[in-house]
């Protein structure tokens, strides 16, 4: 789901910024300041910052990252930001120019250290896939790129910072580490992962899986009669159990594979948002337990 934007930044945007009354985007004026491309992102982020620093998305809950197209009220509200955090791995394209309108506020890529896995199919093959926040193995390294971000730009602190920082990170590993352990005692040849786009990369990588995707990240072409009759040939040769889709897209190819094949449709796989409060995945942590336990539940029951 690389982005395909054609970007239209405002060109008076310091005369837009006169429109706005709520140019004021954070309560606190005391405490550290930090704005995040996405709800995965800053929900990372509060937990390490606990109540020592406001956090606040650009894109709102249930929003789509890609295909996000920032507005004159994002900008301004971005101005009074100490701090930006953001994904990288062509992830955010959007966000490049809009950086480029905030002068002065630094910003860090939260995925440094992360080994990127290259895009196998598609327009943008060889590009790094950027949905790196789906694996436990790399959402530690999201933590603690996060808590030094935080403690290099509120250095007092620091040691708050890295206390919830570890905390998070064992609570992610307490919560993962069963569903993993689960999953990895499937059977080698019926470990495989099929959805509708291929945004699974990470996750099939911790989890020793194979991967099968109705059509690449960010195809102009979704759910076609040529993707699903691959997929249809893949899943009878394989005899593939369950058939999943993500939140973000129509779920009706993968059903239909599923019932051409016999397999189970094993639901919804939430990746590029997190829900509001009342939705089903309103943390980044639910995200990660409810997508990896579907997998499991869906390749273990009868």
């Amino acid at each position: 789901m690389i982005l395909k934007q054609h970007y239209s930044f405002i060109n008076l945007f310091f005369i837009m910024a006169f429109l706005f009354n709520d140019s004021q985007l954070f309560a606190n004026e005391n405490s550290l300041k930090v704005i995040t491309t996405f709800t995965v992102i800053a929900d990372m982020a509060r937990n390490v910052a606990g109540n020592r620093a406001e956090i606040r998305s650009i894109v709102k809950p249930g929003a789509e990252i890609h295909e996000y197209q920032p507005t004159p009220r994002d900008l301004i509200k971005a101005q009074d930001a100490d701090l930006i955090l953001w994904n990288g791995l062509n992830l955010e394209l959007w966000f490049e120019k809009f950086l480029n309108n905030l002068k002065n506020i630094p910003s860090i890529v939260i995925t440094e250290g992360i080994t990127p896995i290259n895009i196998k199919k598609g327009e943008y093959i060889g590009k790094p896939n950027p949905h790196a926040w789906m694996s436990m193995k790399n959402a530690l390294i999201y933590i603690e790129n996060i808590e030094k971000a935080l403690s290099e730009f509120d250095s007092k602190n620091s040691t708050y910072y890295k206390n919830n920082a570890r905390i998070y990170k064992k609570k992610i590993i307490d919560t993962i580490t069963p569903i993993k352990k689960e999953i990895l005692s499937i059977p080698e040849s019926q470990r495989w992962l099929v959805s509708c786009e291929g945004a699974f990369s990470y996750l099939t990588e911790d989890f020793d899986m194979k991967e099968l995707y109705l059509w690449p990240i960010n195809a102009d072409a979704q759910g076609t009669p040529q993707q699903v009759k691959n997929v249809i040939d893949k899943v009878k040769k394989f005899s593939i159990k369950a058939i999943f889709c993500e939140s973000t897209v129509s779920q009706s190819p993968a059903i239909k594979v599923a019932e051409e094949t016999g397999s189970k449709y094993g639901g919804v796989l939430y990746v590029d948002s997190l829900t509001d409060i009342d939705g089903l995945v309103p943390t980044y942590l639910d995200l990660l337990k409810i997508t990896s336990k579907n997998i499991m539940d869906g390749l273990t029951e009868k």
